[in-house]
């Protein structure tokens, strides 16, 4: 069997940053109680591995309120303003360890808004990080995933200006579509295509591999947002694709009657989790 591994699997610069940060505050910080602010990264393993070292997960600003000292550690996908000013107001000591082209993105977002832009933020508004970056708006504030949504999309002074951002883990290509029925609409829109480029890169090479193999791996956390987009990318090219978090979720036998796989992994993914894979295909098949 001839196996490809994607160059760009596993964590992103952002997201080894993030988790880099917090192993250093339970390094340096022993006599204090360290604790994250929504799970630093959409992986299990990860979390699991922080929570026998003490740190524990604040999910909501319920949450915070009861903490009364300790180290908060900002995740990945940043945070609202709120929470910085509650921060503050109870003196928190905080490690910020948002994703610098997140953070980009809540200044321009902050800096628009304070201009009268309605804000259009293209991606999952469920999602932790599409929730910060809404926390940077002030009222004028659209989140759009479907070409449904931005079919919808209105706004009442038509003379205002439109600003659109994007999730950094959004579809590229879907971005585009979304962001065409936008501006048929007349609007007077301000474009600034804020997904990631290594998110793109690793879409595009992912979707490359899953046009020459005839099964493809895709490796990362069930609510990793970046993962399932490379999911749905690779299954529209390979049929066989599969969806798996750890070597355990691999059925063995969805890879007997095959001569080619390609791997590929979220920006989330441990690289021991990817090597597992890797070598597990490599040595049974």
């Amino acid at each position: 069997m001839r196996i490809e591994l994607a160059k760009t699997a596993g964590f992103c610069f952002g997201v080894k940053r993030a988790v880099e940060k917090v192993y250093e505050q339970v390094r340096g910080r022993q006599d204090s109680k360290i604790y994250t602010y929504g799970p630093i990264i959409h992986n299990e393993e990860v979390i699991r591995d922080l929570q026998k070292q003490g740190v524990e997960v604040i999910h909501s600003e319920e949450d915070l309120e009861k903490i009364g000292q300790g180290v908060v550690v900002i995740r990945s996908h940043g945070v609202s303003r709120r929470i910085y000013d509650l921060l503050e107001k109870k003196n928190i000591a905080c490690i910020d360890a948002t994703c610098p082209f997140v953070k980009k993105i809540h200044r321009i977002v902050a800096d628009e808004s304070e201009k009268g832009s309605h804000i259009v933020i293209i991606g999952n508004s469920i999602h932790p990080e599409v929730e910060g970056i809404r926390g940077w708006a002030k009222d004028r504030v659209s989140v759009i995933q479907s070409a449904e949504e931005a079919n919808r999309f209105r706004i009442e002074d038509e003379g205002r200006k439109v600003c659109i951002v994007a999730q950094t883990t959004f579809n590229y290509n879907k971005f585009k579509e979304l962001v065409e029925i936008i501006d048929k609409k007349g609007y007077d829109i301000i474009v600034l295509n804020t997904i990631c480029n290594a998110t793109k890169e690793r879409q595009e090479e992912a979707r490359r591999i899953a046009g020459r193999v005839e099964a493809m791996v895709v490796i990362g956390d069930r609510r990793s947002s970046n993962t399932q987009k490379l999911f749905e990318i690779c299954k529209n090219e390979c049929l066989n694709t599969y969806y798996i978090q750890t070597l355990d979720d691999l059925d063995v036998n969805q890879l007997r009657s095959v001569e080619t796989v390609g791997i590929t992994a979220g920006a989330s993914t441990p690289n021991i989790i990817i090597e597992e894979v890797q070598n597990y295909v490599r040595i049974n098949f």
